[in-house]
């Protein structure tokens, strides 16, 4: 072998030496990462709010709560397009109203104290906002992570989207029936015109009514050709007598 082999193998050595390197601090930091999200995970404390003011948003809510702690994620349910709220001040838009949220502290001692201290208190904040004299309906939600609130938005989605499956399924049905009776019915009209026409005559051609002249009976005419005798004969014939 000669030395331009030999220094082409060890340089080959060195940079899979490096990329393995390489290659196991990117695991070693990624699993440091997991381990401190995990525990971060932990510490953190999700409140409910169980009514959400209209006119507010995650960014108004964010506003008012991050004042008394770290705020990690918010997350609000909207309600349907029919409950949308028109805003004077907006010129005829529409605020997206909300039915309930979820707001994720970055410790669960300052979401818990949160909770207590705001649950059942005036909102406050500028006297001008809508939601001034609306009342806080939060609480703290023990052993809830937001994991938690993934999965069960999912098995509501997965619940909707069933229920859903279902009530398409029933209006399908319920389109066939009316569509076979409505086929039945024009199959049994058609036969009804085909009866009609077949027992009366078209309409188009003149009906032709003939007249017979008929001759009496012969019984009838010869009792009324019977020769009858006068009143004066009998009264002679019995008179006599």
């Amino acid at each position: 072998m000669n030395p331009w082999e030999e220094e082409k193998e060890d340089a080959e050595i060195d940079a899979a030496e490096t990329t393995s390197n390489g290659e196991n601090a990117k695991t070693k930091k990624t699993k440091k990462k997991k381990k401190v999200s995990s525990n971060d995970a932990k510490k953190r404390g999700v409140c409910y709010l169980s009514r959400i003011p209209p006119h507010m948003d995650h960014v108004k809510l964010r506003h008012l709560l991050s004042q008394f702690g770290d705020i990690q994620r918010i997350f609000l349910a909207p309600q349907g397009s029919a409950t949308q709220v028109h805003s004077k001040r907006s010129r005829g838009s529409r605020d997206q109203a909300y039915s309930e949220g979820w707001v994720e502290f970055g410790n669960k001692r300052v979401a818990k104290r949160v909770a207590d201290m705001l649950n059942g208190e005036q909102i406050g904040g500028r006297k001008r906002s809508s939601f001034y004299y609306d009342l806080w309906n939060i609480k703290y939600l023990s052993k809830f992570k937001w994991d938690d609130l993934t999965e069960e938005l999912a098995f509501k989605k997965a619940t909707r989207e069933q229920k859903l499956a279902v009530e398409l399924s029933a209006a399908k049905r319920e389109r066939d029936f009316y569509l076979s009776r409505v086929d039945q019915s024009h199959a049994l009209n058609a036969i009804e015109e085909r009866l009609k026409k077949k027992i009366q005559p078209d309409s188009g051609v003149e009906k032709v009514i003939r007249h017979f002249h008929q001759t009496k009976p012969i019984a009838a005419d010869a009792k009324k050709r019977k020769p009858e005798l006068s009143d004066d004969v009998l009264d002679a014939v019995f008179g006599g007598s």
